[in-house]
């Protein structure tokens, strides 16, 4: 059975105690720094000089610095930086000054994972990985609430890594959910297998191939918008708040029948065999080794197919039917964003 923990296992005197960089004031960074802040904690933000992030950080009050100089104020150090970043800030940056005794933390294990960061054996190494984006980490504790996180430790040189990571997670509002117990190579492993096979790759294949399927057939695309893609929303947010059963609670005996009958068509032996050799190359480390050779040389793959996704029918005709509905907030991201 997972360990969670909770606000009543974490004593917010440990954090309040330390001085806490965070490096990185984009999506999560900014929700950590400001969290932080709000719960009395010490805190100190590094970005770019002249950056617009540095800008926006100064704009919220908050004091900023160059990587260099807040890793060396600082005793509690959390990597918020992008992935394919995070090894060279951390080696031209922070690793001159990790001193003894300092607390290296990230949100996410891809790095300690695949050994592209290689800590002293002196210093403490955790993580408190949110699962959510920044915005609503920040959004829930405004509100008095929280999202969950995974919480783990790669070294515990000081003997109260764990202890000093609750604390971290109680001050940005995690612990108000459920913080669970994990280590970075689940964390890395199964967050890119989740991202690859649902989350992300899963659901926008699958979402498309519908889409054309259906406009292939000769139906509107606005239509084929609205089944495949809009109404996902719906199901997600049945799915978030009582699981499957409630989804299929919730929806027409068609639609479940449907669910039944139209599901093992789609996820197929040869789907999950797919699956397993994903997480194989995810697992090996094929992947990670892949992706950063593809930063290497600049991203030329990876920024072609941005630009031929964006580009795709579904994203025109469902960017015209969102500005029809103000009420959901459109948010629109045109080619070369």
């Amino acid at each position: 059975m997972a360990k969670i923990y909770y606000d009543a296992d974490a004593d917010p005197q440990l954090m309040r105690a330390k001085k806490v960089a965070v490096v990185g004031f984009g999506s999560q960074g900014h929700a950590h720094a400001l969290n932080l802040r709000d719960s009395g904690i010490d805190v100190r933000v590094s970005e770019r000089p002249g950056s617009k992030s540095w800008q926006k950080a100064e704009a919220q009050g908050l004091i900023v610095s160059t990587t260099g100089e807040a890793a060396n104020w600082a005793d509690t150090i959390m990597l918020l930086v992008p992935d394919t970043m995070q090894p060279k800030v951390y080696s031209e940056d922070i690793a001159p000054n990790l001193e003894a005794g300092k607390t290296l933390m990230f949100a996410h294990g891809f790095n300690i994972r695949f050994n592209t960061i290689v800590p002293p054996a002196d210093i403490d190494v955790s993580m408190i990985a949110p699962k959510a984006p920044g915005h609503r980490v920040r959004e829930l504790y405004e509100e008095g609430g929280g999202t969950p996180a995974l919480l783990a430790v790669h070294q515990d040189f000081s003997g109260k890594a764990k202890e000093n990571a609750l604390s971290y997670a109680f001050a940005i509002g995690v612990t108000r959910a459920g913080v669970l117990e994990t280590t970075f190579s689940e964390e890395t492993e199964t967050d890119l297998f989740g991202e690859q096979a649902v989350l992300c790759g899963g659901v926008t294949a699958l979402v498309k191939a519908s889409f054309e399927t259906l406009v292939e057939a000769g139906y509107q695309p606005e239509v084929a918008y609205f089944e495949c893609m809009h109404e996902l929303k719906l199901i997600v947010d049945l799915m978030y708040r009582g699981g499957m059963n409630y989804m299929r609670y919730s929806v027409s005996d068609t639609a479940e029948h449907g669910d039944y009958t139209g599901g093992p068509k789609i996820i197929t032996e040869e789907t999950r065999y797919v699956m397993s050799q994903m997480l194989k190359d995810i697992q090996d480390g094929s992947y990670a080794r892949e992706w950063i050779e593809e930063n290497r040389k600049g991203r030329p793959w990876f920024n072609a197919q941005r630009q031929r996704e964006q580009e795709h029918p579904i994203e025109k005709v469902g960017a015209e039917l969102r500005e029809m509905m103000p009420f959901i907030d459109p948010v629109t991201i045109r080619p070369g964003d």
